[in-house]
């Protein structure tokens, strides 16, 4: 066979395999979307309607549910990216920080300490 071929066939079969992937993933989750789908169009249903207007009418149902599930992930992953851009942010910005100790306070902690020492040596030496 040639490369061409083989490469044609290889991508076939992954084409269907990520088919067959999507439509297992989305059955899976949509199973229970479809239940919820059909109690609602069931409890709404009015006299005289048939069940494939009921089966509609839940098709419908799910979609929306669907749609409004995608709607609450996307926004929170939206929520999610901006919580660790704001960690992000808060770490770097921590790290940037430095700590500056003013040098013109620092004399009166060391007159204060020399004066302690000498009132001490003065009240060892006459007492």
């Amino acid at each position: 066979m040639r490369l061409a071929t083989r490469y044609y066939i290889l991508q076939a079969f992954k084409s269907r395999d990520t088919e067959s992937m999507a439509k297992s993933k989305q059955s899976a989750v949509s199973d229970r979307t479809k239940e919820e789908a059909m109690q609602v169009a069931k409890s709404t249903q009015k006299p005289g309607q048939t069940k494939e207007q009921t089966k509609l009418i839940a098709q419908g149902i799910q979609k929306g549910i669907d749609q409004y599930k995608k709607q609450q992930k996307a926004k929170s992953r939206e929520l999610d990216k901006q919580r660790k851009k704001k960690i992000q942010n808060a770490v770097a910005d921590s790290d940037d920080v430095e700590v500056d100790i003013p040098t013109a306070g620092s004399k009166l902690p060391w007159i204060l300490l020399l004066l302690s020492w000498a009132l001490f040596i003065a009240y060892v030496m006459f007492v």
